[in-house]
């Protein structure tokens, strides 16, 4: 049994994989297995795959053609883990060389935590630096996070595998299971990661090592490029099903969450409708049911009614009062510029009807 087990999915991702399976074999930590879940490729990464677990024994390579979505790819690969932890890699992501170094060692300093996320690093098809994410350490804000939108980047993550055995945490499936049957939702593909994760972070104890740990790839082809609208309805759905949840659990009024989401950084534009400060006041009974630590608490409220007044002079003045008041983080700052420019640029961001959300 190895200290890490790797689930690498791959579907005809020949043009990346080598670069992520040479990541995987260069780590500084040596103690890991990676396992290969191949579905249904047919441009030779299967074959390609199998080469390099001829000349390593630490690397398997598994092929489920029919499993349903990533979700069902992934819970195939959760079923084959026997190590202490389990680690994801994407077929067309690069992991620095200290990555599982860093998570190990997170793991080893607080045996309550069971999901471990981090900063990284975005670059283009040929691998330069574009830019970068950012997404906040604590356990507390990530929880309020997990309402709004996911709490960890996907192809960061690690879990503590005798947790999630424990929980019955599945991809795709709701296994906090707090909802009747006939209101319980299934996400096999798109935002399967947002649904399994946000769960964890509700449930249990999470972290993002302040560190860029991985290289994450964008190429045009990421699937939050070409589906970007699907994926944030998928999404949204997930966020209203855990406020089902959470009122029911605490007794409060339930309402829809969806003018304070900021999946993908970006808010929703309601046509008839700025103002949300009476949508606000069930936000602020969960949140203070759901967050025992105050200045989380508040920080989490003062930014979400920041958000709450989609008006671009309220918006931007009471941005920079909350600035002033608890200083700049990077991830809330970005969902605020993102509606700024598309205001000055008169760029209409999704907007949601009755049949859920559009482009324009």
């Amino acid at each position: 049994m190895a200290t890490f087990d790797v689930l690498l999915p791959v579907k005809n991702g020949m043009d990346y994989l080598a670069e992520a399976l040479d990541s995987i074999c260069d780590q500084t930590y040596e103690d890991w297995r990676l396992l290969v879940l191949d579905h249904g490729s047919t441009d030779g990464s299967y074959e390609l795959a199998t080469v390099y677990a001829m000349q390593d024994p630490r690397i398997v390579v598994k092929s489920f053609p029919n499993a349903k979505g990533l979700s069902g790819l992934l819970n195939c690969g959760l079923d084959l883990c026997d190590a202490q932890y389990v680690l994801r890699q994407d077929a067309d992501d690069v992991s620095m060389p200290n990555r599982m170094e860093e998570i190990a060692r997170a793991f080893e300093a607080d045996e309550d935590l069971v999901l471990v996320g981090s900063l990284g690093e975005v670059i283009n098809a040929t691998g330069e630096r574009i830019g970068s994410f950012n997404v906040p350490a604590d356990e507390y804000t990530l929880r309020c996070m997990a309402l709004f939108r996911t709490p960890v980047m996907h192809p960061t993550v690690a879990m503590r595998l005798s947790e999630v055995r424990r929980l019955g945490a599945r991809y795709g499936v709701d296994f906090m299971q707090i909802l009747p049957p006939d209101q319980q939702i299934e996400v096999p593909n798109l935002a399967e990661d947002y649904f399994m994760f946000g769960q964890l972070a509700l449930i249990s104890k999470c972290e993002n090592i302040q560190q860029e740990l991985i290289q994450y790839r964008w190429h045009g082809a990421n699937i939050s490029s070409t589906k970007y609208v699907e994926q944030t309805n998928v999404a949204l759905k997930i966020s209203r099903n855990f406020i089902q949840m959470l009122s029911l659990i605490h007794g409060t009024e339930p309402f829809d969450p969806a003018p304070f989401c900021n999946h993908g950084e970006k808010l929703i534009r309601y046509p008839q409708q700025n103002d949300f400060s009476l949508e606000y006041e069930p936000l602020k009974s969960v949140l203070t049911k759901l967050i025992s630590d105050p200045s989380v608490r508040e920080r989490e409220l003062d930014y979400r009614w920041v958000l709450s007044h989609r008006s671009l002079p309220v918006m931007l003045y009471r941005y920079l009062r909350f600035v002033l008041k608890h200083g700049k983080s990077e991830t809330e700052w970005r969902s605020v510029r993102a509606w700024m420019v598309d205001a000055i640029k008169q760029r209409k961001p999704l907007t949601i009807n009755a049949s859920g959300l559009v482009e324009g």
